[in-house]
């Protein structure tokens, strides 16, 4: 095993968040636009023994967390299958899903069998009419029916996603609260990012969870917490409960200084951060057979020259890619 990624700023490089695809079964409007249709070929996306081998390198590389995202991961077929093969990866501790769930009652008993044990799933409300207009149409019932077999199967945390925004579904923090608590679940919110055409859009109704955080603690009492698993979430625990609440504040209080991640699109392409243009083309030196060595030296390569940090405030117009196309 070779020594640990780090970048020219100390911070060491553990965690991949890979994308199987860059399509969608919903159309959540701070994601994709309305009747969009742009979506990479099949062809294009790395072939699941392509996906191994990446993953076997940064593995010896030291990367131990592997998150699957999209798009919805759960529109690529076999996704279970590649599931396995990533858990079986020497190195590989943490291998963890995100999805929106619409799709998880069908597999949540094989992606568990297959190596998968916590799950994101994004849920920004729990009322059906306010769910069917950020989704473009999405059906709530198939979303708690996942989550629901999410349970059963045993995945543990689950921890729902809310894009908090305001004026469209701030006035149901408090409801998810009490949801996750009766369910036993995580509660992480997000503050909306001004990501393609679309992030820009939403930034009207941009809330910053400082707010939110002062508000529930009239209501709850609060107390900081931890909680593993390697994301940007600063967590409080509901005194006297299981409750963990985790606050992702991309634009109100920044996290870069401890980002430990690189996102793999699903055509290859490493995005060394969420909110800047550098990367690096693995599909191409993949296809033109690069020997695993030299594979690492690009990877080692890039992840030096990774940003220090993104600048949505500053820039909020930097970003024209959307967030499907970036992956989760």
């Amino acid at each position: 095993m070779t020594t640990a990624l780090t970048d020219n700023f100390g911070r060491t490089i553990e965690y991949v968040r890979l994308s199987v695809t860059d399509r969608c079964d919903l159309r959540c409007h701070y994601c994709l636009p309305e009747g969009y249709r742009d979506f990479q070929e099949p062809a294009e996306w790395l072939t699941f023994d392509e996906i191994e081998r990446v993953l076997r390198v940064f593995a010896e590389l030291g990367v131990r967390r592997v998150r699957l995202t999209g798009g919805e991961p759960l529109t690529r077929r076999g996704l279970p299958e590649l599931a396995a093969r990533l858990s079986r990866l020497p190195g590989i501790e943490d291998l963890s899903l995100s999805t929106n769930a619409v799709q998880l009652k069908k597999f949540a008993g094989a992606l568990y069998r297959a190596g998968v044990r916590r799950l994101n799933i994004s849920l920004d409300s729990l009322r059906p009419d306010r769910f069917a207009a950020i989704t473009g149409g999405g059906h709530l019932g198939k979303v708690l029916d996942g989550l629901m077999a999410a349970k059963t199967a045993g995945f543990a945390p689950i921890k729902l996603n809310m894009v908090v925004m305001k004026g469209v579904n701030d006035d149901e923090i408090e409801g998810l609260v009490r949801f996750c608590l009766e369910h036993g679940f995580t509660l992480r919110l997000i503050e909306t990012m001004p990501m393609g055409a679309t992030g820009r859009a939403a930034a009207e109704h941009y809330l910053d969870l400082q707010e939110v955080r002062h508000r529930l603690a009239d209501t709850f009492e609060l107390v900081p917490a931890v909680m593993p698993g390697g994301g940007p979430a600063r967590y409080v625990q509901v005194a006297g409960t299981s409750l963990k609440i985790g606050f992702i504040t991309p634009l109100s209080q920044h996290f870069c200084e401890t980002c430990n991640r690189v996102r793999l699109a699903a055509d290859g392409t490493l995005y060394l951060c969420l909110g800047q243009d550098d990367k690096l083309e693995l599909r191409p030196l993949l296809r033109a057979g690069i020997r695993d060595g030299e594979l690492k030296s690009a990877i080692r390569a890039a992840v030096a020259h990774k940003p220090e940090r993104h600048e949505f405030r500053e820039q909020p117009g930097k970003i024209v890619r959307f967030m499907a196309r970036t992956g989760g």
